[in-house]
């Protein structure tokens, strides 16, 4: 719809829909105009102002660092008595009110919690100690340490798996018979063997227990973002006092964040992480460094275990054979000390020799079957293949550490026994 007014204001009005290409502009016009521009996106990205280490500059800093570089006057939390038993009382009274403590920041907190532990055992108090960053470690592991408790151990178990072990844990430590009192020290909660659900739902049982101290750290950036609100404000009910209106036991972790921030190395921590995980920046300075470094053709990144385990769990029985049976082959060509992985030329496989292989176990009887199966694999870069077609010189490969392969491979050889 058009205004009528005085000259002037009809030139002003023409010229102002020629600007907007429309009769009459409304706030619905002026909003689709605005979200109809491209968004403005700054070209200052961080990783390519600052690009990282390659493995050999990293390792070159490492080794310029050293104790002369802490100040005079800094000395550890956990190497000042006076700080240390203050700091400890007031974590006491914390969690005796029925809250469980989470550290956070910058630094390793291994040293901190171990201490604590000890003061908790002084206290005449169980205390279990889980490494929850180690690849090995797992919730039964933790579990059945608790369980070597004599309280514990004597309790009557009803049914099996990890889910009667967590309910007779919170029984024991619930009844109000015994005064009894479980500090859980947890390195890393956001390990990658307790960021499953069933792991999480079973800590929740846990913290919520009157009389067990749930005590852990987090390094993880997204460590935060595992609870929800419900879990986060939850509070533990008084001891021997049981919620009759309900049957299921109350779940939740009721955090008290604390920082700690201590500057400490991550030593202990990364002595059980794959070295290879490192090589992935070196991409970024250029294919021939990272084929330098690590023996694998540029675009084939190495694949650590926990990454391997991942695509196996979700790939058929006859995708894993396949995967045996590449490995092996690879494994019998590649050297002993091929510890970042072998040079392609050296771990290929031939792709016909391959599928004659395939063909004779009865794992693929066709081409088009074979392929299928290497799919899944060549899409999570678990298998690579060189430049080439079937049957004109492709050869295939497993992008992993020798060690990485052989466990992958034994623990796939005792499933399929």
């Amino acid at each position: 719809m058009y205004a009528y007014g005085a000259p002037e204001e009809e030139e002003e009005h023409t010229a102002d829909e020629q600007a907007w290409g429309f009769a009459t502009q409304t706030a619905f016009d002026a909003y689709f105009l605005l979200n109809s521009k491209p968004s403005r996106t700054s070209s200052n990205v961080f990783s390519n102002l600052v690009p990282p280490l390659t493995p050999e500059e990293y390792m070159d800093a490492i080794k310029r660092v050293s104790s002369s570089d802490t100040p005079a006057n800094f000395k550890p939390l956990w190497q000042d008595d006076a700080l240390r038993k203050a700091f400890f009382a007031r974590c006491f009274t914390e969690l005796h009110e029925g809250f469980n403590l989470l550290f956070y920041g910058y630094g390793s907190k291994r040293n901190v919690l171990n201490a604590f532990a000890k003061a908790a055992s002084a206290r005449h108090g169980h205390v279990v100690v889980a490494n929850g960053f180690q690849p090995n470690f797992s919730l039964k592991d933790l579990l059945s340490a608790i369980e070597q408790i004599p309280l514990v151990y004597d309790a009557p178990l009803i049914g099996t798996g990890i889910e009667a072990q967590s309910q007779r844990i919170h029984t024991v430590f619930s009844s109000a018979d015994n005064d009894a009192r479980l500090y859980l020290i947890l390195h890393n909660i956001d390990g990658p063997a307790l960021r499953t659900t069933k792991a999480k739902a079973q800590l929740s049982l846990l913290a919520l227990t009157p009389r067990i101290h749930l005590v852990a750290s987090i390094d993880h950036i997204n460590a935060s973002q595992r609870w929800s609100f419900t879990e986060l404000f939850a509070r533990k009910p008084e001891p021997g006092v049981e919620d009759h209106s309900t049957k299921v036991p109350s779940r939740g972790f009721a955090w008290l964040w604390h920082d700690m921030t201590t500057l400490a190395p991550y030593d202990f921590e990364l002595a059980f992480a794959d070295p290879a995980s490192l090589y992935g920046v070196s991409a970024l300075h250029g294919g021939r460094a990272r084929e330098a470094s690590t023996g694998v053709a540029a675009g084939a990144a190495l694949v650590t275990e926990s990454a391997a385990r991942h695509v196996l769990a979700s790939v058929t029985d006859k995708a894993r054979k396949l995967f045996v049976l590449l490995g092996t082959k690879q494994l019998e060509v590649m050297p002993d000390g091929a510890g970042a992985g072998a040079a392609p030329t050296d771990a290929a496989f031939d792709y016909e020799r391959l599928f004659g292989a395939a063909r004779d176990n009865f794992v693929a009887t066709s081409d088009t079957a074979l392929r299928a199966l290497l799919g899944e694999f060549r899409d999570h870069g678990l298998v690579v293949s060189s430049a080439g077609t079937a049957g004109a010189g492709e050869t295939l490969w497993i992008p992993m550490r020798r060690d990485a392969l052989t466990k992958i491979l034994g623990k796939l050889r005792q499933e399929q026994q």
